[in-house]
């Protein structure tokens, strides 16, 4: 098995040179087999975009972009137009092949935006064309957040950044906006200097000194991997083929920070083969930024609040760069089989950290990992019990509904229970084929389904499994995994002291412990007094902590227990003001909404709302019933 793994591993790198070309070049056929993709209006099985020239001009004062996508399009015989989503963007102009032509936007839909439907030449055989679109962007894009100088780290200059997962690009380009469509694009970016642009794609390292930046992405990408930043930035070496941009204050830090980085790589090789992509840099954007990673090929956007100083955070790091296989090298076919990207992304990054940092620390986001599952199966139970299948169905709603620990961690744990089912050996050899075979390619929940049970398990081990009931049904199989992190024993241990006689952790133990040994301990304390939570506070000083992982915690544990002091509640504003990323934002608001402060969580939202992004702003509204 051995033998037939690093085989396999030697043939996918021959392989992988030669998807990335095919991906890139191939425009001979469509494919007639594309699942149906309910969030987009584009009809890729009669006309599909294959590659794009984007031309724009960033106005960073009046909050626009503006310029034109020339699209290379293939269709087949006797098809009449192209379908393209967009979401309130201006339409100037478009021209096929040069001409201008009279072209229709469709009824908007409140979640998809509007159709644009270009009509083409008839042709009597498979034949490619070029689309051109004048445009221009809406100030209040729903992928385009715009920041003033006083939201970033520099306080001096404006920053824009993009975020288009999932059917978010549609509002800053006119594209076919699904994840089973994939391109390759070039663009050519102004900006005000001295600002520096960024994409998705091949990246200066430099400033330019008249701002214009041209960019170039040879291998085929969906749309919703489709990104821009323009701000104040600089740039530091990691590896030969890694690094970091910043602001450039906060840059050395950062650096400091990902150091690792070329290990994490060389560790996810190890394991399923080549990293396809050229480069992977991180770029630490502004902390509005809604999600804590964003696996743009070849530039990773990342939250600041990852940058603790101890690099206990950068799990996250090994997460995105995971992505690089599972999501943008093998992606979901459609947004219902968005398990397949992250629940495959959750289990390469625990063998990445494990490679990186031991067994140990992957045990300890392991277990955090089912904690996080299990609480959300009993809150899913309740409220929408069908939202806690794999295979969920998200047609008619938004598909950010989807991003839930349901995709993340139920999709971990049944590839654990797998692996646990038939050995690693056996699950590497397979996995390691599934990327080569696949790369640059869609999957869908039904065809991996049939690899898993055709070509992988054998009758007894798909009924040990349960492979149909982990995806298909609702709730959680009796035989999910139970991780157990040793590291955890001395914290659970310290739990019942303090639980039975109130006795503190001592500090001699306590300064040995890692982020995930503070989170452990502050998500296992249960009715807890005022006096209580005091206590601890003033025993370690949570109110004060610079990790943002450990100040969420503690301030849902304060507000479950009723304690405050000014300092808290100034922490607790300020850090709702100045940070937007999600995962924080909707724990803090739903603690203070459940614990007798909803006037004071509503009347801070209100300040800071103006600061968030519009994913952001989307789930916290609903949640605190804003209009």
């Amino acid at each position: 098995m051995q033998l037939l793994l690093s085989m396999l591993r030697s043939i996918s790198f021959a392989l992988f040179a030669v998807f990335a070309l095919g991906a890139c070049q191939s425009t001979a056929s469509l494919e007639k087999t594309m699942k149906k993709d309910s969030h987009s209006f584009a009809q890729p099985e009669k006309a599909r975009v294959t590659h794009l020239h984007l031309q724009l001009e960033v106005n960073m004062e009046q909050k626009q972009l503006r310029g034109k996508a020339n699209w290379k399009v293939v269709y087949g015989p006797s098809v009449d137009t192209v379908v393209f989503d967009t979401d309130r963007l201006t339409i100037e102009q478009v021209n096929v092949n040069g001409a201008p032509v009279q072209y229709r936007m469709g009824p908007t839909d409140s979640i998809l935006g509007t159709p644009l439907f270009v009509p083409l030449p008839l042709s009597s055989h498979l034949d490619s064309i070029a689309v051109e679109i004048h445009y221009s962007t809406h100030p209040e894009a729903g992928a385009l957040q715009w920041l003033s100088p006083e939201q970033t780290n520099g306080k001096t200059h404006p920053f824009l950044f993009t975020q288009s997962q999932a059917i978010l690009a549609r509002s800053w380009i006119p594209c076919q906006d699904g994840p089973g469509i994939r391109f390759t694009y070039s663009a050519d970016i102004s900006v005000p200097t001295p600002l520096m642009a960024l994409m998705s794609a091949e990246n200066p390292q430099k400033k330019s000194p008249d701002g214009h930046y041209s960019f170039r992405m040879p291998q085929a990408i969906p749309s919703y991997l489709m990104a821009l930043a323009v701000g104040d930035l600089a740039f530091a070496p990691l590896s030969e083929r890694a690094g970091v941009y910043a602001e450039p204050a906060f840059l050395p830090a950062c650096a400091q920070e990902f150091v690792d980085v070329e290990k994490m790589i060389q560790s996810a090789e190890s394991i399923y083969g080549p990293y396809a992509w050229g480069r992977y840099d991180l770029l630490v954007l502004p902390a509005s930024f809604p999600f804590g990673g964003m696996e743009n090929p070849r530039l990773t956007f990342a939250t600041p609040t990852i940058v603790a100083g101890d690099r206990s955070l950068v799990s996250l790091v090994a997460h995105e760069l995971a992505h690089s296989w599972s999501g943008n090298l093998v992606t979901n076919a459609t947004w219902n089989d968005f398990w397949l990207n992250e629940g495959f992304t959750v289990y390469f990054e625990n063998r990445i950290m494990e490679g990186v940092y031991g067994k140990d620390y992957a045990d300890m986001l392991a277990v955090l990992s089912h904690g996080e599952l299990i609480e959300t199966i009993e809150e899913f139970s309740i409220s929408s019990p069908n939202d806690t299948k794999l295979d969920i169905d998200l047609k008619g709603r938004n598909p950010d509904d989807g991003v839930t620990a349901i995709a993340y961690e139920k999709g971990f744990h049944f590839l654990l229970l797998i692996e646990k089912t038939i050995g690693r050996p056996r699950w590497d050899a397979f996995l390691t084929g599934y990327f080569s075979q696949n790369g640059f390619g869609t999957m869908t929940t039904e065809r991996l389904e049939e690899l898993l049970t055709t070509e992988l398990l054998s009758p007894e081990e798909i009924a040990s499994i349960g492979v149909s009931a982990w995806i298909h049904d609702a709730g959680l199989p009796t035989n999910c995994p139970t991780p157990h992190a040793r590291r955890f024993d001395a914290v659970d241990a310290a739990l019942l002291a303090f639980g039975k006689e109130r006795i503190l952790p001592s500090s001699s133990a306590t300064k040995k412990w890692s982020t995930h040994e503070w989170l452990r301990f502050l998500q296992g304390l249960n009715d807890l007094s005022t006096a209580d939570a005091g206590s601890l506070d003033e025993a370690f000083d949570f109110t004060h902590s610079g990790n943002a992982e450990i100040l969420v915690a503690w301030f849902q544990v304060a507000a479950t227990s009723n304690y405050s002091t000014p300092e808290l509640a100034d922490k607790i504003r300020s850090f709702l003001i100045r940070v937007g990323r999600r995962k924080f934002l909707t724990p803090t608001y739903k603690a203070l909404l459940e614990n007798g402060q909803a006037e004071r969580a509503r009347a801070i939202y209100a300040e800071a709302r103006p600061g968030y992004h519009a994913v952001a702003k989307g789930t916290m509204d609903d949640l605190l019933d804003y209009r």
